[in-house]
């Protein structure tokens, strides 16, 4: 039986499996919010099997949705290659409409903000920072999830009282302080652990939902090169951008190429995978 994704992203694909979902990371790549016409292959297995390493890690601080990434404890349909380590059956959550963003060095549209005015998402910092240094604490930086093709929105933390407010009356502040509280410590954790392996994870974003009982509950994906920005330990220096173990390669392409139709040449696109596993292996100490 052919199934048909419920929902699709530039990424991944989301199955409708009753009480529960099954989330595939495909190999597709997007870059600038564009899906190039190269895929990446191994990739999507790489953040399948990089969250579920994660959500193991954290289950201390706060339960996860996953239920297992073994085909054979899914439909018929999952068990071909093509889904074989890169899917996730998850339970259904009621998102939060929140993008739960932490940052501990600063570096990206956090660096540029902070050149205008000293600032990130509204929270002062201390002067004299360089790009890429490490902030004295990590910082709560929350943004709006918006639509496909819209970008998501920064907010301030008061602000996402109100916008959570305006989804779940009289429980606005209840739940922006507990995905604060929970978006820094799985950041610290999770952190600390990273550096000892040899990777600084500079920033992330999560996101939460709440389960059948009101519990939160982290879903989507977890510290994969998609959602966060690492960077290798070595070589590290504040004062300038830092290479990391991501997308860069082929977003620097992108930009010193004109003419490229959003398709990489193939050397660009295998060192794009070196990297991905590069990382997964420096973090899991395993082979995928």
């Amino acid at each position: 039986m052919e199934l048909k994704p419920i929902k699709e992203g530039k990424v991944r694909e989301i199955y409708d499996n009753g009480d529960s979902l099954i989330m595939v990371a495909t190999d597709r790549i997007s870059c600038f919010d564009v899906i190039l016409n190269n895929e990446v292959t191994k990739k999507g297995t790489v953040l399948t099997q990089m969250s579920k390493f994660w959500f193991d890690m954290t289950e201390d601080i706060i339960p996860n949705h996953m239920i297992s990434v073994d085909v054979n404890d899914m439909p018929e349909f999952f068990r071909q290659p093509k889904f074989d380590g890169n899917s996730m059956m998850c339970k259904k959550l009621n998102m939060l409409p929140i993008e739960c963003i932490v940052r501990g060095y600063i570096t990206g549209s956090g660096w540029a903000s902070y050149q205008k005015d000293g600032t990130v998402c509204g929270i002062k910092l201390p002067e004299g920072l360089k790009e890429s240094d490490k902030l004295p604490e990590p910082i709560y930086t929350p943004s709006t999830k918006a639509e496909i093709g819209d970008h998501d929105e920064n907010i301030s933390y008061e602000q996402s009282i109100a916008h959570l407010e305006k989804y779940f009356p009289g429980k606005g502040e209840e739940y922006a302080k507990k995905l604060k509280d929970a978006t820094i410590k799985l950041y610290v954790k999770c952190a600390d652990y990273a550096l000892s392996k040899g990777i600084i994870i500079a920033d992330t974003k999560f996101e939460f939902g709440l389960d059948e009982d009101g519990n939160l509950v982290i879903g989507d994906e977890m510290l994969t090169p998609d959602s966060s920005r690492f960077w290798p330990l070595e070589g590290y220096e504040p004062g300038h951008g830092q290479p990391s173990f991501d997308k860069q390669f082929a977003r620097d392409w992108l930009k010193a190429n004109e003419g490229h139709n959003w398709t990489l040449p193939q050397d660009i696109v295998d060192k794009t995978i070196a990297i991905y596993l590069e990382g997964y292996e420096k973090l899991t100490g395993k082979k995928l």
